[in-house]
């Protein structure tokens, strides 16, 4: 049996994409023992970067070539900004945080805002694809493990059950089947290409999970 394109990226870039699923902050999620300074680090780098990927989905919109792909995308545009912006508007609110007092300046957070963006911005549909499912196949994976585990902060159990849910787990397996349809014939040099954005999107989110912590 030929192997998909998602299973050929998976393979190739196992070792990046494993040390993301166990990184300190997946760990510390799973172990309950997140400080709450990191967690709200992490929300507002996090919030700020769910600000940005409306704009890449809207270049990966733009540029898609069939109206069935513009009616999913559009979808995770209406997602993105009326339940995960809303999610953070919500809890910034309850827990006091001002975004405006953090530094999402910093190098590992701005690599990846920039770096997710310029994918987006200057490649074509399929790269998007390939960079987002770096990060949504990502977080359901390990989302869907942390679900199992309590939390004690209701804040992040929301969280993680947001990325554990049915729904997001259907824009992932979308973003995969993207990818496998588009696979098939594909020229072994552009399996290459599009393997190696998934693998620089991936250690540019194991950097981003680096910075509430320093």
């Amino acid at each position: 049996m030929t192997e998909t394109l998602s299973e050929q990226i998976l393979r190739e870039n196992a070792a990046v994409y494993d040390a993301m699923v166990t990184h300190r902050f997946v760990e510390d999620v799973k172990a309950n023992k997140l400080s709450k300074e990191v967690f709200e680090r992490y929300l507002v780098f996090e919030g700020a970067f769910v600000d940005t990927a409306i704009s890449i989905f809207a270049f990966a919109a733009a540029k898609a070539e069939r109206i069935a792909q513009k009616r999913w995308l559009i979808g995770v545009l209406d997602a993105l900004a009326n339940q995960q912006i809303a999610y953070f508007e919500k809890t910034f609110t309850e827990r006091g945080i001002d975004p405006a007092a953090y530094d999402t300046t910093m190098p590992e957070v701005a690599a990846f805002r920039d770096g997710m963006l310029a994918i987006s911005r200057d490649g074509g549909y399929l790269d998007t694809v390939a960079a987002m499912f770096a990060a949504e196949w990502m977080y359901w994976t390990w989302s869907k493990d942390a679900a199992r585990h309590e939390m004690s902060d209701p804040l992040l159990k929301e969280w993680v059950d947001l990325h554990a849910h049915e729904d997001f787990a259907a824009q992932a397996l979308w973003l995969k089947v993207e990818l496998d349809a588009a696979g098939e014939g594909m020229s072994v040099e552009e399996r290459s290409r599009l393997s190696g954005i998934f693998g620089r999107a991936q250690a540019l989110e194991i950097a981003f999970h680096d910075a509430p912590y320093l």
